[in-house]
């Protein structure tokens, strides 16, 4: 798989965005959730306001990963004001890596996650750090298996079902 392409996006692609976001989040939490609680979050969390919002934000950036013309998965990252719950200048957060259930274990979601590291060190972050819900541990080994380590928890609402995200950070430097 090296003929994906990782690709900063803008709003000139958020329809694009709205669909892979709606079908990766789906995918990885519809088994564990309830279907209002999924159809609320999906609504609100991405809605073209809510996207268009985050897409213009100047601390936050899109990248598509693109196959043959398709995407198959995005990562989001913030810096600075934009984290949404550290606030560090120092710091850059992964706020989402998604990949589309039939690309799992192709090692899309590695080479996202490279080019949040590669960002991070570019901006000379001195750390990143995500929020990863407790009961996903095919992301939670994905991240410890990159250096990741617990700090922290924090509570992450999907509908009205208020769930436990474990919060990792990686050191960059010292």
């Amino acid at each position: 798989m090296n003929n994906i392409d990782i690709k900063k996006i803008s709003i000139k692609e958020i329809d694009q965005l709205q669909k892979i976001g709606r079908q990766t989040f789906q995918e990885t939490f519809s088994e564990s959730n309830s279907e209002d609680n999924m159809k609320s979050y999906l609504e609100t969390g991405f809605s073209n306001e809510k996207l268009t919002a985050e897409l213009t934000d100047e601390n936050s950036e899109f990248y598509f990963a693109i196959l043959e013309n398709k995407v198959i998965g995005y990562l989001k990252i913030n810096f600075g004001v934009s984290q949404t719950e550290l606030k560090d200048n120092k710091a850059l957060e992964i706020e989402r890596i998604y990949v589309s259930k039939e690309f799992h274990g192709k090692s899309v979601g590695q080479l996202l996650y490279n080019k949040a590291i590669e960002i991070a060190n570019h901006k000379k972050s001195e750390y990143v750090w995500l929020g990863v819900w407790e009961e996903n541990q095919r992301a939670i080994k994905f991240y410890e298996k990159n250096g990741f380590v617990e700090f922290d928890k924090h509570i992450f609402k999907l509908g009205n079902d208020e769930q436990t995200d474990i919060m990792m950070k990686l050191q960059l430097t010292k």
